[in-house]
């Protein structure tokens, strides 16, 4: 069975913005799902599992691609590791919200929830991230994780589950400059840089085409000391 792992740089589910990807995303659902209903699970660790984000997901792909959609609890000790596991095991797509990545991450490995998604990937469940659920997946990651804190005034790089090769930043539409001056200073030899509105979509470990919902997406190689992008389509 193909893998799958669909990247957003970011956008709004709740206002629908991302509705072409989360389209693709759920047709994905369904063919892995079979005859039966599908199954979406959604993670909201890095917004500290806000209610009203799972509301605007559920909205989404309940009301609209006629999905279930399930929550998995991991912050505020709502919902016991072994019921979490067992959601993840039923899943047909794993839908990882925005917010904190490294917080998440952490909560994440605490429990080894970030050991059994990966199983879940190998097993075939389609993997689908925004923002903070996009990156996690890279081998290295450009969060705001400092900012968040009023540790510092500066996006800095950290390492994520190394599921996909390479570096990524989200929000690149808002983001470039800082992105390519860090990926400069830290020798970053290539990257994926995805706008908000915009996913990548890689299969079996390898980009395999964008989606666009109003947003684009690069590959940026460093070449002499500069990040020179192009355009993925």
């Amino acid at each position: 069975m193909d893998r799958y792992i669909i990247a957003v740089g970011g956008g709004e589910i709740k206002n629908k913005t991302t509705l072409k990807i989360d389209e693709f995303v759920a047709d994905l659902a369904k063919k892995h799902a079979g005859e039966k209903r599908a199954n979406a699970l959604f993670f909201g660790t890095a917004s500290h599992d806000s209610m009203p984000y799972f509301n605007s997901f559920r909205k989404t792909y309940t009301s609209v691609f006629d999905i279930k959609a399930e929550v998995a609890l991991t912050v505020y000790g709502e919902m016991s590791t072994e019921k979490v596991f067992g959601k993840i095991d039923l899943a047909d797509a794993i839908y990882v919200g925005g917010g904190d990545t490294v917080y998440m991450l952490g909560k994440w490995a605490e429990t080894g929830i970030d050991k059994k998604l990966i199983e879940a990937y190998g097993e075939g469940k389609i993997i689908c991230g925004l923002s903070a659920g996009a990156i996690c997946w890279f081998e290295n990651m450009y969060s705001d994780y400092e900012i968040m804190r009023n540790e510092s005034a500066e996006y800095k790089m950290y390492k994520g589950l190394g599921l996909l090769k390479g570096t990524a930043c989200p929000h690149f539409n808002e983001r470039e400059k800082d992105f390519f001056d860090a990926c400069v200073k830290e020798n970053v030899k290539n990257a994926y840089c995805i706008e908000n509105d915009a996913a990548i979509v890689f299969k079996n470990g390898e980009y395999y085409k964008t989606i666009s919902s109003g947003g684009k997406a690069y590959f940026a190689e460093n070449i002499g000391g500069k990040m020179v992008k192009r355009e993925l389509l």
